[in-house]
């Protein structure tokens, strides 16, 4: 009897740590679930930025789509053309979507042809887990950018029409046939020509275009 009340207290010590072990591993993997789903939220929220990003830059393009002059800037994306407001709150709606929120002032930053975000979650470890974190909330940084895809030839300068006939001669019994237009310009997109019709100019789809994707994704 003496030397199972002697073992008792050794027991209840070796329960304890194991029990302490186990609320300490899942402690632990309830702030990796936080830190892993602020990551997703940033990652979303990066390429929701860019890809509103991409979608104005098709946008303005199909605005001057009749003056091959003015391409050149949305074929390489300048930033000039978007409005970097408007693709934050597109981040900004990925976000919550994940159970997270922009940071305040630097929580989507506009970079060279693309943004970097930060995200906080919205939930926390939570006090019943981890005793003083309730308030522990996960954030995370994500970059994502726009790489345009097309290049293109401006078309050649029209020539001038030939002279008129001459008034004394005699007029040719048949008229000449008129050549169809040529397209404003080809638009060779990731190995793939686009022929551009005057007559119904279209572009390919923002995708086509721009290739959107988050930076270490090569």
């Amino acid at each position: 009897m003496r030397e199972t009340g002697q073992a008792f207290p050794a027991y209840v010590a070796v329960v304890a740590g194991v029990l302490f072990l186990a609320f300490v591993y899942f402690a632990v993997g309830q702030a990796a679930v936080l830190r892993s789903s602020a990551q997703t939220a940033a990652d979303a929220a990066a390429l929701g930025a860019a890809q509103d990003a991409r979608d104005q830059l098709r946008e303005g393009w199909l605005e001057v789509i009749s003056d091959p002059t003015q391409w050149q800037r949305f074929v390489r994306g300048s930033q000039d053309e978007y409005a970097t407001k408007r693709a934050c709150q597109r981040a900004a709606a990925f976000a919550s979507l994940n159970d997270a929120e922009l940071l305040q002032n630097n929580g989507c930053v506009s970079i060279e042809l693309g943004f970097t975000v930060t995200v906080r979650t919205e939930g926390t470890v939570g006090e019943s887990i981890v005793p003083g974190t309730d308030e522990r909330q996960a954030t995370a940084t994500a970059s994502a950018v726009i790489e345009p895809l097309c290049s293109f030839d401006p078309p050649e300068p029209s020539t001038p029409p030939p002279p008129g006939p001459d008034p004394s001669s005699t007029p040719s019994e048949e008229p000449e046939e008129e050549e169809d237009p040529d397209p404003i310009s080809v638009l060779s997109c990731d190995g793939e020509d686009w022929d551009i019709d005057p007559e119904a100019p279209v572009l390919p789809a923002a995708d086509d275009l721009f290739r959107v994707r988050l930076t270490g994704d090569e």
